[in-house]
């Protein structure tokens, strides 16, 4: 990681906080908390600690630092695979005989699944 960057996602780590940190001082300190100004101030603290904190998450969730919960895990390629379509499977043309885009022919192998049929 370069150092701009790792200043860039500590100094959003410290403002996030310091947000976080005024949130609950306003929740705290003042008297009534169900004032329309407290809640206003309340809501745009913790929006702008999301604001400065997800920068830092996506980074971390890139580098495979941090796990996201109730996200299914996608299984490794096997070797020597490079993810590419088969050269036995017959490429998909279009009316005036061009191959058809990759997204394009997985969208129609989906329509051409059998459907269940119900009882």
């Amino acid at each position: 990681m370069s150092k701009e960057l790792k200043l860039l996602n500590f100094v959003c780590v410290v403002v996030a906080v310091a947000f976080l940190a005024m949130a609950v001082v306003s929740a705290l300190g003042s008297g009534d908390f169900f004032t329309t100004d407290n809640l206003f101030i309340i809501a745009v603290c913790l929006v702008m600690a999301l604001l400065f904190a997800i920068n830092p998450m996506l980074y971390l969730k890139a580098e495979g630092r941090l796990s996201v919960p109730f996200m299914k895990k996608s299984l490794p390629a096997p070797a020597g695979s490079t993810g590419q379509i088969r050269a036995d499977t017959q490429p998909l043309l279009d009316a005036k005989g061009r191959a058809v885009p990759p997204d394009v022919k997985a969208m129609m192998a989906r329509m051409n699944l059998p459907q269940a049929k119900d009882a």
